[in-house]
């Protein structure tokens, strides 16, 4: 499992973020607080606070997915 930080703060960056994501074969989260939802969810990621990082949680051990994310990690959750 990958757990990063990632900031996806305008509405094109959600949509490039979503483009990307919704194209792998694993299950992947978003974490605000409370709120758990899922990762390929573009309606999900803007009910979500945007203006701050949120973390991303990947079920998978590929590492080759963070260098896809690149532009929107912020840190290592």
């Amino acid at each position: 499992m990958i757990t990063i930080k990632i900031l996806i703060d305008s509405v094109e960056k959600v949509k490039k973020f979503s483009s990307i994501i919704s194209k792998e074969h694993m299950d992947c989260e978003l974490i605000e607080g409370v709120h758990i939802l899922d990762a390929k969810s573009i309606m999900g990621i803007f009910s979500l606070d945007l203006k701050e990082p949120i973390q991303l949680k990947i079920y998978s051990d590929d590492k080759e997915i963070l260098n896809k994310l690149k532009e929107f990690i912020v840190a290592e959750a």
